[in-house]
């Protein structure tokens, strides 16, 4: 008996109340026909989190099911990652056996960009007579809980007379920090301001967004409000190895034995990190000298005045970011500029057994493990598992391929139907003798099999037929005909299968 049956048959008997359960609500990128974006439900004993609400919640999770959540936790504001932020919130405010409001954990900067996008949608309604448009309060929806350390120093409105305000920079005590320490930048494109910081060590002005991480002293406050949970775990915000250009952090979640992060929509490249905080930039300022140090407001590009992007501070917490974790990574093809592209993962500190990737295009192929709507995964130490029914299976296929919504697995075999195919880092898949096979090096050749809720079954290969999932839990393959249809029950493959080398046997093609 090979060890992977070992250990799913010791899994199966095994208690399943402990580790940590990730069930992959959506998992495709942002412009997906499948519709879904991105989302999980997280659940720990008795705890349910939702992280991050892109994908259709009451389609998926149902309105009951809803009522079950205890929090939600959201990473950044892009629509992929919180599209039902306010239906949630309004489904809390008016469902009729709802008594709570969303208990929400997110960094303070997340917050505000929430508070602004979701304003439209949450601060006005009629009265319960209906005769009355009123006003509603932010804090009537949401139970905010600031996940990471604040801010010591802020852009705020401050009076400097009668009836005339400015913005200035403070600290925590409401003291002005005067143009030596902090400047004001205002956009030219979209008037937003951002802060310019003169970081003591380094004697450089930054953007202290990007230049620091939750950990650095210098501009969070010590307090980094860790959420600790009745059942014992406790999550925790990232932001070092988040670079995404919107404000977003990466989730942490500890139990006494695992470790799991999400690292939510970033550019994971070590040699870019290391560019950036290495680089000393030469600002391109127009004013002179004296002008810009007595100067506490500017107008124009805060990039012609940044000195170093990150600190070496910030590299080495990113770099290290992922060590002894599973990780739930986000993934693109290539060029995609603000994630990781399937081709640099070589350049990430990520590697193939502690990584599932997700926020995928429709369609692509990988040798890390994919995610797939509606899956679910458990985390058990430092190993992750597919939940199937009530057994725990690890991942042991050589290939994972998503196509047209459907998941599909790859195994390597010296005479597989399919060939992949490497064309400039990204990885192609083609049906043997295909007179239409990608451009690019062959690599080796595997059979695929379809994922049907965790079951593997042989690709079909006629276009009159298709795989029916019944109620009684069977899989039946249907042909179909003009005279109508005819259908037999066909058995899953994955115990065999399970029962096979573990990735990296070489089943490479003869080229000769």
């Amino acid at each position: 008996m090979t060890l992977f049956r070992q250990i799913t048959i010791v899994l199966e008997y095994a208690s399943m109340k402990d580790g940590i359960t990730i069930r992959i609500l959506g998992d495709y990128g942002p412009f997906s026909r499948m519709g879904k974006s991105v989302g999980y439900q997280v659940t720990i004993g008795r705890s349910s989190f939702l992280l991050d609400c892109g994908s259709p919640l009451f389609q998926q999770i149902g309105g009951h099911g809803l009522k079950k959540i205890k929090g939600l936790i959201i990473t950044h504001c892009h629509d992929d990652h919180k599209r039902w932020f306010t239906d949630f919130a309004l489904f809390n405010m008016y469902a009729p056996d709802v008594a709570n409001r969303v208990f929400l954990l997110a960094s303070e900067d997340v917050h505000n960009d929430l508070m602004r996008a979701s304003g439209p949608s949450l601060e006005r309604s009629l009265s319960a007579d209906s005769r009355n448009v009123i006003d509603i309060p932010y804090e009537a929806y949401i139970d905010y809980r600031t996940l990471g350390p604040r801010a010591r120093y802020r852009i705020v409105p401050h009076q400097v007379g009668p009836g005339h305000e400015r913005l200035c920079v403070v600290d925590g005590n409401g003291s002005v920090l005067g143009p030596e320490r902090a400047k004001i930048v205002i956009s030219e494109k979209t008037k937003r301001p951002r802060l310019l910081f003169r970081d003591p060590f380094y004697k450089e002005w930054v953007e202290p967004e990007s230049f620091y991480p939750f950990s650095s002293d210098v501009f969070y406050e010590e307090e980094k409000n860790l959420y600790r949970d009745e059942e014992g775990f406790t999550i925790a915000a990232i932001k070092a190895p988040v670079w995404h250009g919107i404000t977003g952090i990466g989730i942490v979640i500890r139990t006494g034995e695992e470790t799991l992060v999400f690292s939510s929509d970033t550019v994971h490249d070590t040699e870019l990190w290391k560019d950036l905080h290495r680089g000393k930039r030469v600002p391109r300022v127009s004013l002179s000298g004296k002008e810009f140090e007595s100067a506490s407001l500017l107008y124009g590009d805060i990039n012609d005045y940044i000195e170093r992007v990150w600190s070496e501070e910030r590299y080495r917490e990113a770099v290290d970011a992922f060590r002894n974790s599973v990780v739930i990574h986000d993934i693109s093809a290539r060029k995609s500029v603000v994630h990781t592209d399937y081709e640099n993962l070589h350049r990430t500190s990520l590697t193939r057994e502690n990584a599932i990737l997700t926020h995928s295009p429709d369609a692509i192929t990988s040798e890390w493990v994919l995610c797939g709507a509606e899956k679910s995964f458990r985390i058990r130490g430092g190993r992750f598992f597919e939940v199937v029914g009530d057994r725990l299976c690890p991942m042991n296929a050589h290939i994972y391929h998503k196509e047209a919504g459907k998941y599909y697995v790859g195994y390597r075999r010296e005479k597989g139907r399919y060939t992949v195919y490497e064309d400039r880092g990204l990885l192609r898949i083609s049906a043997a003798g295909s007179d239409r096979a990608p451009q690019g090096k062959l690599l080796y050749a595997v059979d695929l099999y379809e994922d049907l809720s965790g079951g593997y079954f042989p690709k079909i290969e006629k276009e009159n037929a298709a795989y029916l999932e019944r109620k009684d839990g069977k899989v039946e393959l249907v042909e179909f005909d003009d005279e109508g249809s005819t259908g037999k029950i066909v058995g899953d493959c994955r115990d065999k299968l399970l029962a096979e080398e573990p990735p990296g046997t070489d089943f490479s093609v003869d080229m000769r």
